[in-house]
């Protein structure tokens, strides 16, 4: 298994190991002549790629279902070596990978067949259509799992795809192109560019991108969507959120803290559907042998001690917890 030679000079691209804060791997940027080129490979393949029957591209996307699984140890100790979530936690992360590909290989001509229509004309269907080359900007959080969710359907559609992958991980992101590549994907199928977040716009005016699909903050979502608007380019935009965690009166207060601190915790808090906002009736016991208070039921208070109170319960710290993994970045612990 290996990585695409890098010529570039410029600035660098490292990977950093969150847990000792060790450069494991350095990457030049991509020069403008690179990024042309992986934009040249993936327009050629999807001419090819869209005429290849259903039959055809499952039969590639299930042979990146059979090497994810193959090199689940190599692929989830990247993941883990680069954005710190327990090892664990990475396998499964790649075992999801593996499911989204052979659930999109059995299903995707089904979800994509003519759907007859009913019009004046002797004929009306509604037909899905590839779209072309279609541009990720995709998060480090689950640096695998967000990247398939959107590859598996999009090349059984037909389409092919450029990778603008989150700096931090591109070790993961280089490992993604080999998948499909080894898999038996056409040359430039999915094709992975080492590049700032700076570059995006110009990837987005591109021509021979055809959309584009970002996961990330609501600010990088709204220079995407301005980018693609200007462009006249369809977008899919995931963006940050602000999830209530509510506990009713009749609720275990027990259960519901320790639910609570691993849905705020699971992936070192690093998740955008995490629990953020604490909503109970409730005030909860300072310790485990407290007994519940009530306050009246009109009372709501934002629960900022249902993990903290968990947390006491344990008497450890949150880098304790076995299922949290790292923080990604010293500045990601730091705001934390």
């Amino acid at each position: 298994m290996g990585t695409p030679t890098m010529t570039a000079r410029g600035g660098a691209i490292e990977s950093i190991n969150p847990a000792t804060e060790e450069v494991i791997a350095t990457f030049d940027q991509f020069t403008p002549a690179q990024v042309e080129q992986a934009l040249v490979e993936a327009d050629a393949a999807f001419h090819q790629w869209r005429r290849q029957s259903f039959a055809e591209r499952s039969r590639a996307m299930r042979g990146a279902a059979e090497l994810l699984r193959k090199r689940k140890d190599h692929y989830a100790g990247l993941i883990t070596a680069e954005m710190g979530k327990p090892i664990t936690q990475a396998e499964a992360e790649v075992e999801k990978c593996a499911w989204v590909c052979e659930y999109f290989a059995d299903n995707a001509e089904r979800f994509l067949a003519r759907r007859p229509a009913q019009t004046n004309a002797r004929l009306s269907y509604v037909a899905f259509e590839p779209l072309g080359v279609v541009l990720a900007v995709m998060p480090w959080n689950f640096p695998f799992w967000q990247v398939f969710r959107f590859a598996a359907p999009t090349l059984m559609a037909g389409n092919t795809a450029v990778l603008k992958h989150a700096s931090n991980v591109p070790q993961c992101a280089l490992a993604i192109e080999e998948v499909f590549r080894d898999a038996g994907f056409p040359r430039g199928a999915l094709r992975t560019v080492l590049v700032p977040g700076g570059a995006v716009e110009a990837i987005i005016d591109d021509p021979r991108v055809r959309a584009v699909t970002l996961t990330g903050s609501n600010t990088t979502g709204e220079k995407v969507a301005a980018a693609a608007g200007r462009a006249i380019k369809k977008t899919v935009l995931e963006l940050g959120g602000s999830d209530p965690f509510v506990v009713l009166d009749d609720a275990d207060l027990a259960a519901a803290a320790a639910t609570a601190v691993r849905s705020r915790f699971q992936n070192g808090g690093q998740s955008c559907i995490a629990a953020k906002r604490f909503i109970s009736s409730r005030v909860l016991p300072r310790s485990s042998s407290a007994a519940s208070s009530r306050r009246s039921a009109s009372s709501r208070w934002a629960i900022r001690p249902i993990a903290a109170w968990t947390l006491v319960r344990w008497r450890a710290p949150i880098s304790a917890i076995p299922w949290t993994g790292r923080c990604a970045s010293p500045s990601r612990r730091a705001r934390a």
